[in-house]
Order: C-alpha cells, then structure tokens, then sequence
C-alpha cells in the first residue's frame, strides 16, 4: 500500500508543482495589477466551494471537463495529439439533439431508451468526427494536431448552420434548437441544484478508460505506440490501426461530453455551446499526467476555477480572465517541467 502510494505521489508531484507555481505567477499578476491578493482568492474558493450550491454548480462545469480531459488523456497516451476535443463534444451534441428533434417529429422516444440512443447518437458522431482526422493521418500523413484543430472550426460553423436553420427552434425567436423533452432530460441529483445524473455517468467513463488503457491489450499497445513506434511495429504491432481507434475512442468519449451537458444542462444547442471545454481538457488532461482516475480531481480543479472566477469578479472586481491565464500558466509549467524531466533523462543514457 505505501509503495502504491509513493508510486502515485512521484507521479503526481510535477503536476502539483506546476499548479502550485502557476497559482504563485496569478499571485504576483494580480499584486502587480493592484489586486488584494486574499480577497481575490478568498472570493475564488467561496464562489466554488462556500455553500452546497456552490459546490454542486462547481460539480456541474466539472463534468464536461472530466469527459473531455479522459478523451484527451486517452488520444495522447497512445502519441496521437487530439486536439479536437471541442469538436467532437459539439458533433455529440448536434447529433444528439437531431435525434431528439426526429424523436419529437415521429411521436418521441422517452425514458432510459431515449437517453441512451441520444448517448449513441452522441458517441458515434465524436467518434466519427475525430475519426475523420485518424483516417487522414493514418492514410495521408495529415499531422492530427492540424486537422483536429480546423475541424475544431467546422463543427462550430455547423453548430451555427442547424441553429439558424433546420435545428432552430419551433417559435423561430432565436437560434437555438428546441428544448429536449422532460423525460429525455438526466435526473436532479439534489434540486433545485442542477447537479445531475451524468455525474455518474462520467465517473464511469473515466473508469473505463483508465481499466482500457491498463488492463487490455489495446492500451498496451497504446502505450508501445506513444513510447516508440518503429518499436512498436517491430513487435508486430499495427500502429496506424492503434492511432485510428485510439482517436475513434477518444472522440466519442468526448461526444459523450456533449450529449451529457445538453440533457443534464443546457437541453438546447445555441451558438457557443460549449464555453471551451475542450480545450480546456488539455490542460486537464496534463495536469492530471494523463491518468484518467487523475483527470477526475484535475477536472474538479478546474471547473471549481471556472465556477469560482465568476464570484472573484463579482466581490473581488477581479476580471474572470485570471482563472484562463492560470490555466494557461499550468499548461506553460508543465511543459517546462516536461522538457526538464527529458532533458535529464537523454543527460542519464
């Protein structure tokens, strides 16, 4: 048990470190810029964590981010670098609500059913959609990072396109699709706060893909892939089959993303949807050394910024920006602190 935990600690050091510098560098920004320094912070963990409504609405952005960082965790451990998470939670969550606009057209599909063919929907459309990118790097040497990134792009147009046309609301008032029907809605863990029961769902999810990535023999040969290729294929491994499902995967576990906020949250799909969960994933994703049982405490790390930023500007004057430039600077310290640690290894061998 001790050596299980000194495992993790060693493991989790550097992301600790890195958080701790980044939180000391948001720190000196804000003296500089004429801030009280406590009442900015003390605001900060009021708004996420100063009552049970704070906590569950902390819980609620925690969410989207748990899912997307698993995604990302996942894609980057098997070398492929997913960075369209943002796209695949929004093809989720447009093709979801087409389902539920079809189900609506042709008499309703309601209850757990209905739920769980929206999460299909939801999860076959992400994965398609990072598929695109899987295929195009396997067959066309398309670099992912690249093609994730302007398909990034694509999804949000689209997301424009079907909220100002064949999605738009019935009343035609504004560019949003109808709300989904009572019944295709996740449950209230505790009202009046909009917690819901994709909580579970999501802490689940990660599970998964933690037990895929260490206890199958696709996430072996996830983890031969992203240590060295040429390896990799030397012992027989297919590494553009890996890469391509490794995306797949990834993909729609990010669509999962998007069909959970729209029936626990939002239970519409408008133009910004999604506030940049996706890319906030990838720092999820690092801070969390892309372990997915991590991500589930990186993530509430970052939606208790999200939900807490709103307060420090409202009590502190403080601009919400300041939680981005703290994750910004965690993704920054955990860069260096990654090319320290191989700067000292190659200095070893």
């Amino acid at each position: 048990m001790r050596a299980f935990l000194r495992v993790w600690i060693i493991k989790l050091a550097p992301a600790v470190i890195a958080f701790a510098v980044a939180t000391l560098l948001a720190a000196l920004l804000l003296l500089v810029s004429g801030y009280q320094i406590s009442l900015a912070f003390r605001a900060l963990l009021e708004g996420a964590f100063g009552s049970a409504y704070a906590l569950s609405e902390t819980l609620v952005k925690s969410i989207p981010l748990l899912l997307t960082g698993a995604a990302v965790a996942l894609a980057f451990r098997a070398g492929v670098w997913n960075i369209g998470a943002e796209g695949q939670l929004l093809a989720g969550a447009l093709a979801a609500s087409a389902l539920a606009a079809t189900f609506s057209a042709f008499g309703g599909m309601t209850g757990v059913l209905g739920i769980a063919l929206l999460l299909l929907a939801g999860g076959v459309a992400g994965g398609l959609w990072a598929g695109l990118a899987g295929v195009m790097k396997t067959r066309r040497s398309v670099p992912e990072v690249v093609s994730t990134i302007l398909l990034n792009f694509i999804a949000i147009e689209l997301v424009r396109y079907a909220v100002h046309g064949p999605l738009m609301e019935t009343a035609g008032q504004f560019p949003q699709s109808d709300a989904l029907d009572a019944s295709l809605r996740l449950t209230r863990l505790f009202p009046p706060t909009r917690l819901h029961a994709g909580l579970w769902l999501a802490l689940v999810i990660a599970v998964l893909c933690y037990l895929l990535i260490q206890r199958t023999v696709f996430g072996f040969e996830m983890q031969a892939t992203a240590a060295n290729p040429r390896a990799a294929r030397f012992a027989a491994i297919d590494t553009a089959r890996v890469q391509l499902f490794s995306l797949i995967i990834s993909g729609a576990v990010a669509g999962l993303a998007g069909v959970i906020e729209l029936a626990g949250v939002t239970y519409r799909v408008y133009d910004n949807f999604s506030p940049g969960y996706g890319y906030t994933a990838i720092a999820v994703a690092l801070m969390a050394r892309l372990n997915p049982l991590a991500v589930i405490f990186s993530a509430l790390l970052f939606g208790a910024l999200e939900n807490g930023a709103a307060a420090m500007q409202r009590q502190a004057n403080v601009s919400a920006v300041i939680s981005y430039v703290i994750q910004g600077l965690v993704v920054l310290t955990m860069a260096v602190a990654g090319g320290v640690t191989l700067k000292s290894n190659a200095a070893r061998t």
